[in-house]
């Protein structure tokens, strides 16, 4: 197929505010049809009830967005750790105390497939470590609940296949936590890119950060100290798939106290870690990745050759596409996370609150801007999900965009891994003639585990 074909086929598949919508209608007709006596009795009550399975700094910010809609209201949550699990009740019923009520009830969970077996739980927000994601979010999908997931989607690619599957044969919605889809400055960039303001687009550079002397975004071999295993913990569903090699440390499930309350000093250090996280290739990549795949209309889809940065003359981690264009991860202005994209027309540059373009007409439309709401409060994209929730219609990041955004970053991993080029098809999600890649899609649970969708 033409460049030019090619272009013209992405045009009219991708509008501007519903690109995954747009890309995905045919799954999201299928969920609408397969949910129609639920569609309905959610109309009925008109509350949407929701639980939450894991309880540390992310789960926080995002309850503060959600018990702030309308029609919605929490009523469980799920945490390995007892402590994070009496914080969140103490934020429940002071909220809803101070709407006065006097009685709110918020029940309380250790294990995820208790609170899942509720029948009047409606959907779940899933804020657990990347490596429980699948596992949990299958879970609800089959207990018929739908999905609010944080990124990165999955831990590993293989996860990614089998909880796409998930969502599609039990009709589920599943929003993942992209919330920059739903940012205006992100919704304009890469609108403009898509509608070829820019020209044709032939260089992305993005921006994902470091962590310490880490020369690249990927995560680093586990090191931190053992230590013992608080009262209140329980280990062993907090590692879940994970062997038992990885011992526990503080650091990846930070302590926090109730009176005086003192919150997370830092962010679950799991992310940093081989075979526990992905770094920030994936922790701030699923953000940033997933905006130049949008922007160059590549949702579903991904790069055929990923390069690591040092291999021959490469200096940057760089992704080839089958259009010709190249992405670099690198440092741009001055190292500030964010996407810049140039097109034969001149370039926008891109980053959470910022907008930055060389030409005037490519210049951010104004509107209101909740600048003084913590961005992950921001309550756009919560919104997005329940609305999908009431009409049974996929919303602006629904799970094929999650994983494709998501496998892009696990890419980058595996390339920097290995120290040499990747070749990826990204139709068939398969290495070209790569046992050795082809190793590293997923990894072996310990026993009692398994992707059963």
């Amino acid at each position: 197929m033409s460049e030019s074909k090619f272009s013209r086929r992405d045009f009219l598949k991708v509008s501007a505010l519903g690109a995954a919508g747009a890309l995905f209608m045919p799954s999201g007709l299928a969920a609408a049809t397969a949910s129609k006596k639920e569609s309905k009795k959610t109309s009925a009550n008109n509350q949407i009830n929701i639980g939450f399975i894991g309880m540390g700094q992310q789960a926080m910010h995002l309850l503060n967005g959600f018990k702030t809609i309308e029609g919605v209201r929490i009523v469980a949550g799920c945490d390995v750790y007892d402590v994070k699990r009496a914080r969140f009740e103490k934020r429940v019923k002071q909220y809803y105390a101070e709407k006065g009520e006097k009685n709110c009830k918020v029940d309380l969970y250790e294990d995820y497939q208790e609170l899942l077996a509720r029948p009047d739980i409606d959907a779940v927000v899933i804020a657990t470590p990347d490596h429980q994601h699948a596992l949990i979010a299958i879970a609800a999908c089959k207990a018929g609940k739908d999905v609010y997931l944080e990124k990165p989607m999955t831990l590993t690619i293989y996860e990614g296949q089998q909880l796409r599957k998930a969502v599609r044969k039990y009709s589920r919605i599943l929003q993942m936590g992209s919330q920059q889809r739903s940012s205006a400055e992100f919704v304009q960039a890469a609108t403009l890119a898509r509608e070829g303001a820019l020209g044709k687009i032939n260089r992305i550079k993005l921006y994902v950060g470091r962590v310490g002397d880490n020369t690249t975004a990927s995560p680093t071999p586990y090191k931190l100290a053992k230590q013992e295993v608080p009262s209140g913990l329980n280990w062993d569903k907090w590692l879940g798939p994970l062997s038992e090699q990885y011992y526990y440390n503080s650091d990846l499930d930070p302590v926090i106290t109730i009176d005086p309350e003192q919150n997370e000093q830092l962010w679950g250090a799991w992310r940093w870690y081989q075979g526990l996280g992905g770094g920030l290739m994936t922790d701030w990549g699923a953000h940033m990745f997933d905006i130049a795949q949008w922007a160059i209309g590549k949702d579903g889809n991904g790069p055929v050759e990923i390069i690591p940065g040092g291999y021959s003359y490469y200096d940057n981690l760089t992704f080839k596409y089958d259009n010709g264009i190249i992405l670099t991860e690198q440092k741009f202005d001055g190292g500030k996370q964010g996407v810049k994209i140039y097109g034969e027309n001149g370039w926008i540059q891109v980053c959470r609150d910022e907008y930055i373009a060389s030409d005037p007409k490519f210049a951010m439309q104004k509107e209101e801007n909740q600048s003084n709401v913590p961005y992950e409060t921001k309550v756009g994209h919560y919104q997005t999900f329940i609305n999908s929730v009431r009409s049974r219609i996929d919303p602006n990041v629904p799970v094929e965009v999650g994983h494709s955004s998501c496998t892009v970053c696990t890419l980058g991993n595996i390339a920097n891994q290995l120290g040499r080029p990747i070749v990826w098809n990204p139709i068939v999600e398969k290495f070209m003639n790569d046992p050795e890649a082809t190793k590293l899609l997923h990894y072996d649970y310990r026993a009692g585990y398994s992707l059963d969708v």
